[in-house]
């Protein structure tokens, strides 16, 4: 019976691919509950935290926030950086003022790609995966890709019943059970992508679990409203929580959003 085979291949597409879904959520979940343990005695600096909440383009970004508060670094609404002190007081800083140039004055946004692209920003990524507070970049695409190949195999249910319910009809056996038959393997494909919707969404693109609630903890102390409060807030929201017109208006000239470079696993 033709539908039999289809009925094979419709069970052997869902069960690899959710097979291979539970593979991946397993290993993400046993690395989050490493990092929890680790997670209790970590204290976010404010680089780690814009890491984890934007990722290298929102370290580069409170960098050169942080400078211009200082008056280290002049950012033109026009969308210009112009350095006022070279000499800078950390190795983000460094990266900055390398990325301005040695003329001392570059438009943001090149500025903003170079110093995200250093190695002191792989440095800090690195350190964070192996904290486990941030997501590696395996982690991402395997869980990601999972559910990608759930998704192409429950349609791949779909058009192989169809296929099957198009034949003609065996006496032996009545369309609707056919039907029935083929509903199984998509009932798994269906349910497979409900969990794995429940169990990895906490993840976010920098974030683990982990270090999505050292940040939720970082923002409930910051109420202080002092300059640390501030730049807090840019960590974490980004540059839509500066307060100033002008220094907002000079982020409006960054280029499209920052394209996400290799980041090793923990």
């Amino acid at each position: 019976m033709f539908w039999v085979l289809l009925l094979l291949l419709a069970w052997a597409a869902a069960g690899t691919a959710c097979t291979r879904l539970c593979l991946a959520a397993v290993r993400a979940a046993a690395g989050d509950a490493d990092a929890r343990r680790g997670a209790r005695r970590h204290e976010l600096t404010l680089y780690e935290a814009a890491f984890l909440s934007g990722g290298p383009g929102r370290v580069a970004d409170l960098t050169m926030v942080s400078m211009a508060r200082q008056r280290r670094l002049l950012l033109a609404h026009t969308g210009w950086a112009t350095v006022v002190d070279p000499r800078g007081r950390d190795d983000m800083e460094r990266s900055v003022i390398g990325a301005i140039g040695p003329e001392g004055q570059n438009r943001i946004a090149p500025v903003r790609a170079a110093a995200a692209s250093t190695d002191a920003v792989a440095g800090l990524a690195d350190r964070l995966v192996d904290a486990g507070l941030a997501v590696p970049a395996d982690t991402r695409t395997t869980v990601a890709a999972g559910v990608r190949q759930v998704q192409l195999a429950a349609l791949a249910v779909l058009a192989l019943g169809a296929i099957a319910l198009l034949v003609p009809a065996q006496p032996d056996m009545p369309r609707t059970l056919v039907a029935l038959w083929f509903a199984l393997p998509l009932a798994l494909t269906l349910s497979c992508l409900a969990i794995a919707r429940v169990e990895v969404h906490p993840y976010s693109r920098w974030a683990s679990p982990a270090g999505q609630r050292l940040l939720g903890a970082l923002t409930r102390r910051a109420t202080s409203g002092d300059d640390r409060t501030y730049l807090t807030t840019v960590a974490v929201r980004g540059v839509r929580a500066i307060g100033e017109p002008d220094l907002r208006a000079a982020f409006a000239h960054r280029d499209e959003p920052w394209r996400e470079p290799h980041i090793g696993g923990a």
